[in-house]
């Protein structure tokens, strides 16, 4: 009963993942084509309310899932095909980090774009530029 409780955890975990992850993406580049600030303002604050929800906590269940049912079936965490995976996990994970710091720094620039009346800046465009290749990289992985 526990093993089959851990691997609905683990799939929704990477259904989590993969679907927040797309469809923040999908979001923020949306957003980001209109070059409208108040739009690029709204749709970022709810991409980081949604990353720390639903991302973070996939992030954190994931490989405690993952770890547990390994070790309930019996499986050493050594095993060729785990260590990829873990390695992959982390691999990807250092990817995401500076996608989650760049989310707030757009917001935020976003929403100064909006309160002093102007167009977003080189400050964004460079930034967005930067945050769409980790991105563009873990998809791969």
């Amino acid at each position: 009963m526990f093993i089959d409780l851990l691997r609905w955890l683990h799939v929704i975990g990477a259904t989590v993942l993969l679907g927040t992850g797309a469809g923040i993406a999908f979001f923020m580049l949306m957003a980001h084509r209109t070059r409208d600030p108040r739009l690029i303002a709204h749709v970022a604050g709810t991409v980081v309310v949604a990353d720390t929800i639903f991302t973070a906590t996939a992030v954190i269940a994931q490989p405690l899932t993952g770890i547990l049912l390994a070790l309930k079936i019996g499986w050493p965490l050594s095993d060729g095909w785990l260590a990829l995976s873990i390695a992959l996990y982390v691999l990807t994970g250092l990817f995401w980090l500076p996608v989650v710091s760049i989310q707030l720094k757009l917001r935020d620039l976003a929403r100064a774009a909006v309160a002093g009346n102007r167009a977003l800046g080189s400050d964004y465009e460079r930034l967005f530029r930067i945050g769409s290749v980790p991105f563009q990289c873990s998809a791969i992985l």
